[in-house]
């Protein structure tokens, strides 16, 4: 089997080197950049399983590299993690409001950022493994194989965490799911203190699957508890 490819946008040279020499121990392979610029560039040449992008950097920062490969058809599928320095939820929201999968906040264990890469890798592979190929349930349709989402006959664009979100509350169909399962099962780890993560995905996929998703039919909230997925346009 092939070594994962993993593309490393930092700029602080002892961080970058830091998780170069790390990732690599761990049987990956890494190409480090100091800028999204010469990453975008270099994706023209090859893509990469994953990229790790720091928030601040020289010249376009690190949220617009991420909204620029989520608006990109060959490269929006690849996950990302964000590195940041700094507190702010407001970064921290935007960039999973942008399509990034998770994000880790300096100063970080090497260890735990290795753990939440296999954790992605490791999901990634048991989509494709144990997954049945298409799921119905009324206007949504979900196409396993092809990662593509569509509602009726249009095609639904959506974020890897987005797609399995959704698969996730499909599979267990008028179960409720707790916020803190979602987190485990789609993240792999625990967020303590972080369930916005899981309110921030399902109000996307709201936006994207439901009519309206102020009155949504699809995907119901269960106040206190968490989230469950309902077939009410079946039933009408």
């Amino acid at each position: 089997m092939s070594k994962k490819l993993i593309y490393v946008v930092e700029d602080e040279k002892h961080i970058q080197e830091l998780i170069g020499f790390n990732l690599k121990e761990n049987g990956y392979d890494v190409k480090c950049f100091d800028s999204g610029e010469t990453m975008l560039s270099e994706c023209q040449n090859m893509k990469p399983d994953l990229f790790l992008l720091d928030i601040m950097l020289p010249g376009i920062d690190g949220l617009e590299v991420c909204r620029r490969i989520k608006e990109s058809s060959s490269l929006k599928k690849i996950p990302i993690i964000m590195l940041t320095a700094k507190n702010d939820e407001f970064d921290k929201v935007l960039g999973l409001e942008l399509g990034a999968e998770d994000y880790i906040t300096k100063p970080f264990s090497v260890r735990e950022l290795i753990a939440r890469i296999k954790v992605i890798f490791r999901r990634q592979a048991d989509s494709v493994e144990t997954n049945p190929e298409k799921i119905k349930v009324g206007k949504i349709t979900i196409d396993v194989a092809r990662h593509e989402v569509y509602k009726e006959k249009q095609l639904i664009e959506m974020t890897y965490k987005e797609f399995e979100l959704l698969k996730l509350l499909i599979l267990n169909k008028g179960i409720v799911l707790s916020r803190e399962l979602l987190l485990e099962k789609i993240w792999g780890f625990d967020y303590y203190g972080e369930t916005r993560t899981v309110d921030v995905h399902i109000r996307y996929l709201r936006q994207k699957i439901e009519d309206d998703d102020n009155s949504p039919v699809y995907i119901e909230t269960v106040r206190g508890v968490g989230y469950r997925f309902s077939d009410k346009e079946d039933k009408v």
